[in-house]
C-alpha cells in the first residue's frame, strides 16, 4: 500500500515529465530539456514512477487491455461475451492501435525506450542508471509479453521513434518480428533486469518496485508459455528446458531471499510492505485513502462483497463449475473418498481448506465488517402458501448463488470500503512452484522427489490438505506425464482461483475448446427453503443459533439444492482466438503489418 498507483495530473506522450509535482510547481514542463530531466535524481525518479503507474496490473491481473481479467471467459464466473459466445472477429482485440498515448501498450512502450535513451545519455552514477534502465527493460518485456500472447509476433521499436513529419510516418511503417524474435527480445530484457535489480530493496519507500525476483519470476512465465501447445505444437523440448532453467533460475534467486508460500493460504492477501509476505514475488501495492485524484485504492473489495452490505458489490461470483472441482480434505475429488463422504446436499463439508478461503455460501460463517458472527445467506423462499411466488433473502440476489471471499479484509468497516488498499499479487511465489513442476514434467522429471510433485506437495500442504499414510496430499504415486499436467492444471485452478490466470493457462495449453465448448455449460445453484405452505422467511429469527449448532442439520430439515444453467447459449470458443487478428484500423494505418494466418493473412504466429 504504497507509492505507485498514482494518477498524474497531466501527460502528453511527446513531454513525458508532467510527474513530478515538484517541477509543476515551478515552471512550465514542456520547456523542460532531456537533460534537466536525466540529469536530476528526483525528476527521474518521478519518470520513472510514471511507468509504473501506467504499467502496473491491476486486481485479477488486469493489463489494461481488451481481455481484462478473463474470469468471465472461463467456467470460473458468469458472464455473457463474445469469447464465450464464438463472435469474435479481427475488430475485437484492438490491443494494437493507431494511439500513441499512454494507455496502449506502444505508448507505454514508447515511454520505455525515452527513459532508456534519456537515462543512458545523462549524468547520474552508473549505477543508479543500471537500476533504473533495468526497471524500464522489465517493463518493456511486460507490454511486449502482453502483445505477443494475444497476436504473436509483432513489431519490435527499441528506440523512440520520431513523431512528426513524413519521415517520421515512414519510419513507424514497421513490419511483424516473428514470434521467436520478440520472445528473444523479451527474454534479452529480463535477463538485463535480473542483472541489475537487487532481489530485495534496502529502502522501505521501494517495496513493490521490480525487483530480480520479480524478473527472473516473470521470465519463468514467459518461457513457460512459449513452450507450452499454444506457442508450442511440436513439442519442442528445447524450448521446455529453456523454461526449465528459467524457473530454477527464479525460485533459486526467491528462496536465497527469503521468499516462499505464505503460512496462511486465507490471509496472505493482508500481510502488507516491507517484504513481510514472503509468497509476494510482483506486487501492485495499493494505498488505504484516496488522494485528489482517487486513485489509490483498489475497487476489487468493494465490487466483490454482497451488494445488500451497502457496496457496489456482488461482482465475481463464482459458479457451481469451480465449486465442485474443488477435492475433499484429504486431496481426493468429491466422491472418490474413502474418508470424506461427498453429498450435493452438504456440499461444503469436509473440502480442500481453500474452499472455505475462496467461496462465500448459503449459511457460511463470514467474518465480515469486524462482525465475527456474520453468517451469509443466499437462499429464496415461497411467499404464498401455493409455492408460486418466491423471494431472495438478499436485496440483489447473487446470479450463481455464491460470492468471493478470497482478498475480502473481515476487519475493514463500511464507510472504509471503498478506501480499502490490499496490495493485489500479480507473481505469487506458489505460481513459480507450479511453473517449475511444469516444466520438470515436461521434461520428464516426474520423481515423487523432483519437482513436478514437491511444488504440488508443498502447496497442499500448505492449503491445510491431510498429508495421508504416503505423504502425498491425495496425489497419485507414479504419475505418468500427461495425469501430472492434469494435476497441475487441477491445482492452478484451485489456488489461483478468481486471479485471472485460468483463461492464460486454459489458453497457453490450447484447453479452452476442450474444456469449454458445447452445451450450456456455467452453472450455478439455487437454495430453497422447503415449503411449509407458511409464506413467509420461517427460519428469519432462529437461522443463525440453527447454524451455530449444526449447519448440516439445518440444510437437511429445511433446505433444497438445485443447479441452474447460467449461459442461455451453447459456449463456442473459436480455434482462431489462440492468435487473435489485427484489427482492420491498425493494418489500414500500417500497410507492413501482415495478418494472421488464421484470421486470412501470410503472417504465421508460431515462427
Amino acid at each position: 500500500m504504497k507509492l505507485f498507483k498514482i494518477l498524474l495530473a497531466a501527460f502528453t506522450v511527446s513531454i513525458l515529465f508532467t510527474n513530478c509535482k515538484k517541477v509543476l510547481q515551478k515552471q512550465d514542463l514542456q520547456s523542460l530539456t532531456p537533460a534537466e530531466v536525466f540529469n536530476d535524481s528526483t525528476v527521474t525518479k518521478s519518470y520513472m514512477d510514471l511507468i509504473y503507474t501506467n504499467n502496473l496490473p491491476s486486481w485479477g491481473g488486469n493489463t489494461g487491455g481488451a481481455i481484462g481479467t478473463g474470469e468471465t471467459l472461463t467456467d470460473e464466473e458468469a458472464g455473457s461475451n463474445v469469447y464465450m459466445q464464438g463472435l469474435v472477429t479481427q475488430e475485437t482485440v484492438g490491443d494494437i492501435s493507431t494511439s500513441n498515448s499512454k494507455s496502449t501498450n506502444y505508448g507505454k512502450i514508447r515511454n520505455c525506450n525515452d527513459f532508456i535513451t534519456g537515462v543512458t545519455a545523462g549524468t547520474l552514477p552508473i549505477g543508479t542508471k543500471n537500476r533504473y534502465k533495468a526497471q524500464a527493460y522489465f517493463w518493456r518485456a511486460y507490454r511486449y509479453f502482453d502483445l505477443v500472447r494475444l497476436y504473436g509476433g509483432v513489431p519490435l521499436v527499441l528506440t523512440t521513434l520520431p513523431e512528426v513529419g513524413d519521415a517520421a510516418r515512414a519510419d513507424a511503417l514497421l513490419p511483424r518480428n516473428t514470434t521467436s524474435q520478440c520472445i528473444n527480445q523479451i527474454v534479452s530484457d529480463l535477463d538485463t533486469a535480473i542483472k541489475y535489480l537487487p532481489a530485495k530493496w534496502p529502502q522501505a519507500a521501494d517495496y513493490a518496485r521490480i525487483t530480480s525476483a520479480a524478473a527472473a519470476s516473470f521470465l519463468g512465465r514467459v518461457l513457460l508459455t512459449y513452450a507450452s501447445p499454444q506457442f508450442n505444437p511440436t513439442n519442442d523440448q528445447t524450448r521446455w528446458m529453456a523454461a526449465y532453467n528459467a524457473n530454477v533460475q527464479a525460485n533459486t534467486i526467491l528462496k536465497a531471499n527469503g521468499y516462499g508460500l505464505a503460512p496462511s493460504y486465507s490471509n496472505m492477501w493482508f500481510v502488507e510492505g516491507d517484504y513481510a509476505n514472503p509468497e509476494a514475488v510482483m506486487v501492485t501495492a495499493y494505498n488505504t485513502y484516496s488522494d485528489a485524484n482517487g486513485m489509490d485504492n483498489n475497487s476489487y473489495d468493494t465490487q466483490t462483497r454482497p451488494a445488500y452490505l451497502g457496496t457496489a458489490g456482488g461482482s465475481n461470483q463464482p459458479t457451481w463449475n469451480l465449486v465442485a472441482n474443488y477435492d475433499m480434505q484429504d486431496g481426493l475429488p468429491p466422491g472418490t473418498s474413502p474418508k470424506y463422504p461427498y453429498s450435493i446436499n452438504t456440499y461444503y463439508d469436509n473440502r480442500d481448506p481453500r474452499f472455505a478461503a475462496t467461496i462465500a455460501y448459503n449459511g457460511c460463517n463470514w467474518p465480515i465488517l469486524g462482525n465475527t458472527a456474520y453468517r451469509l445467506w443466499t437462499y429464496i423462499y415461497y411467499t404464498n402458501a401455493a409455492g408460486t411466488a418466491t423471494k431472495s433473502t438478499e436485496s440483489t440476489a447473487s446470479t450463481t448463488g455464491f460470492y468471493t471471499r478470497k482478498a475480502i479484509d473481515p476487519n475493514v468497516s463500511l464507510s472504509n470500503v471503498v478506501y480499502e488498499g490490499t496490495d493485489w499479487m500479480e507473481i505469487r511465489y506458489a505460481e513459480v512452484l507450479l511453473n517449475l513442476g511444469e516444466c520438470a514434467a515436461e521434461i520428464g522429471n516426474l520423481g515423487v522427489a523432483q519437482e513436478a510433485y514437491t511444488g504440488l506437495i508443498a502447496i497442499r500442504k500448505r492449503a491445510g490438505i491431510d498429508a495421508g499414510t504416503a505423504g502425498l496430499y491425495g496425489l497419485t504415486p507414479n504419475m505418468t506425464h500427461d495425469q501430472m499436467i492434469t494435476a497441475i492444471m487441477h491445482e492452478r485452478q484451485i489456488e489461483f482461483a478468481i486471479e485471472g490466470k485460468r483463461y492464460w493457462d486454459l489458453r497457453r495449453r490450447k484447453l479452452l475448446e476442450s474444456t469449454l465448448n458445447g452445451t450450456p455449460l456455467r452453472k450455478g445453484i439455487v437454495t430453497t427453503l422447503n415449503n411449509t405452505k407458511l409464506g413467509t422467511d420461517y427460519i428469519l429469527t432462529t437461522r443463525d443459533a440453527s447454524a451455530n449448532t449444526s449447519l448440516d442439520a439445518m440444510y437437511t430439515a429445511n433446505f433444497t439444492i438445485t443447479l441452474k444453467t447460467l449461459d442461455t447459449y451453447n459456449i463456442a470458443v473459436q480455434s482462431a482466438d489462440y492468435f487473435f487478428g489485427i484489427p482492420t484500423a491498425a493494418l489500414t494505418n500500417n500497410p507492413n503489418l501482415i495478418q494472421n494466418n488464421t484470421w486470412g493473412g501470410a503472417f504465421d504466429p508460431l515462427q
